[in-house]
Order: structure tokens, then sequence, then C-alpha cells
């Protein structure tokens, strides 16, 4: 009887472990976000937000959103936001360009960007994405933040200007996508340009 009990022994713990995985309910998945880019809005603030994610209704921290866990929140699902690849080039936005190393908006294309806002202001039904476009010089890394702050540069602008914020979604390609492929100022600086498409909504 006692070299039964032995025997039995180590079927305890395994028990006691199947009981307690059983009786744990699962944990949300959790997501990670990109940290702004230096002078970038804190989380939370408009306009707030990694590169490629749009802020809109269903995103946190946007009015009319119950916060997690607040009574309704498990009825609201966060909107998808559109793939770039959904979106198409139109004439009438036209690309921005930036000085070496620099997101700083020139005063020449503060005009472009004027223009570009009155167009989409007076077409509130397109979504909008700024592309965010770098020269080769640097490393894959540097150029994906500067990008990113390019294209978060031109959407502050924009905003200003009064185009919705929640209509816009941003994503850097860095040196990616260069529209120049020679070695020589001119042709780098093509390629340092903010690009704007649309989407239908």
């Amino acid at each position: 009887m006692l070299y039964r009990r032995w025997q039995l022994l180590p079927i305890v713990p395994v028990l006691v472990l199947a009981l307690f995985l059983m009786g744990c309910p699962k944990r949300p998945a959790t997501t990670s976000a990109a940290a702004p880019a230096p002078g970038a809005p804190a989380p939370g603030a408009p306009g707030a937000g990694p590169a490629g994610v749009m802020a809109g209704p269903g995103a946190p921290g946007v009015p009319g959103t119950p916060a997690p866990g607040a009574p309704g929140a498990a009825a609201v699902t966060p909107a998808r936001p559109p793939a770039p690849r959904e979106f198409t080039a139109i004439a009438t936005l036209q690309d921005i360009h930036f000085d070496f190393d620099k997101y700083d908006i020139r005063p020449g294309d503060a005009k472009t960007l004027d223009e570009n806002a009155k167009w989409m202001k007076a077409n509130p039904n397109h979504l909008i994405l700024i592309e965010g476009h770098c020269d080769e010089r640097g490393t894959n890394e540097y150029n994906l933040a500067l990008g990113e702050r390019r294209a978060k540069a031109t959407m502050n602008y924009l905003v200003a200007q009064g185009v919705q914020a929640t209509r816009v979604t941003l994503i850097s390609y860095g040196e990616e996508r260069p529209l120049c492929a020679e070695k020589n100022e001119a042709c780098w600086a093509k390629n340092r340009r903010a690009h704007f498409l649309v989407k239908a909504r």
C-alpha cells in the first residue's frame, strides 16, 4: 500500500499544475508602439502615433472612443488602418522636398502644402497617406527615422491648415524608394521628399 502511494506522488504536482492552468484566465495580447520622434507629440496627443498607424475612430485618445475597461469598450472594434497599397497618387497633390538631413518645411514647400491642404479640405471623403523619403546617404535605420520625421512635419503643417489628423496615415520608406538613382546632389534632392496618396472612404 505504501509502495503504491509513492508511485502516485509524482502525478500529484502534474494534476495541481493542470488544475491551476485551467483556472487561470488568459491575458490579453499586448502590442508595443514605437517611441515618437524627437520633438513629436507625446503618445495620446492629437496626431501622435508611430509611422504607418492612422489615428482615427477606435484609436486610443480619440474623442468618442471608450477607454479600455470602460463600459461599452468591449463593443467597440478598432478601425483597421488602410494598407499603403490601397492608396493611389493623384496629380493634384504635389510632393514637397527637404534640405539634406532636415525635416523642416521650407517656405516654397509651405506654399505647395497650402495648395494640397485646399484640395484635402475640399475633398473630405478621401483619406491621405503621407510617405517620408530620404536620399541614400546615412544608415537604413537613420533614414527610416528621418523619413518618419519628414512625414510627421508634413502632417503637422496640414493639420495646422485645417486638415483632420484622423484622415492621415504616415509611413516612412527611408532610402528604399528613390526617384533618381544618380549619385549627385541634384538627384539626391529629388529623393528627399514627402509624397501624397489618397483613398476614397
